[in-house]
């Protein structure tokens, strides 16, 4: 449904170091990246897959409020990210596990990154 999704972050160089490592585990990397001098001040990075940028971050206005973002995964993706996010500065905001509220198979785990935006992955097949 959706093509790309972006967020703001107020230290660039520290967001996209956090975000590389977070996302490693699930094969998302940073693939593009576009320059202050490209955009008239602002930095802006793309993650993504087989060389399309689907997450982004940069240093744009900043939001008036955090936001939420969620990156399928496998369980064992799951755990992996979490331990890569918690190790690259990331707060814990929801150990991997399930997450019956939501449905039984929803398994998945919460970090805050350095603007308190909330980053999750999820794996919503049975185990």
């Amino acid at each position: 449904m959706l093509d790309h999704v972006g967020i703001s972050v107020s230290d660039y160089k520290k967001a996209k170091a956090f975000y590389s490592a977070a996302l490693e585990p699930l094969g998302i990397t940073c693939i593009m990246e576009v320059t202050p001098e490209e955009t008239g001040g602002a930095w802006y990075g793309g993650f993504g897959k087989a060389g399309k940028p689907d997450f982004w971050i940069g240093t744009g206005h900043k939001a008036s409020s955090n936001v939420h973002v969620a990156f399928k995964a496998t369980r064992p993706q799951v755990d992996a990210f979490y331990t890569a996010a918690l190790a690259a500065g990331g707060k814990d905001n929801g150990p991997p596990g399930l997450r019956p509220e939501y449905h039984p198979n929803y398994y998945a785990a919460f970090v805050l990154d350095a603007d308190g935006n909330n980053i999750e992955a999820v794996c919503q097949a049975p185990a």
